[in-house]
């Protein structure tokens, strides 16, 4: 048994530790969840799934930071 999956993130393989959920993984990499938009293997990921979504090995992650003005 591994201690960490591979993903791909915004296109770049990354190496994380097994068991995270989405909203771990979104702390893990250091980003700020609230102006956050998530796809996940194709499939937008609405943010109320993200602490019961569990991330698993070979999954692809599209991450947006949205960015307000005018």
């Amino acid at each position: 048994m591994t201690d960490t999956v591979r993903i791909i993130v915004n296109g770049e393989p990354r190496e994380i530790p097994a068991g995270l959920t989405v909203a771990a993984l979104v702390s893990h990499l250091g980003l700020p969840a609230n102006r956050l938009a998530i796809e996940r293997n194709l499939d937008i990921l609405p943010r109320d799934a993200w602490s019961k979504t569990g991330v698993s090995a070979a999954d692809r992650y599209e991450i947006v930071h949205l960015v307000g003005g005018g």
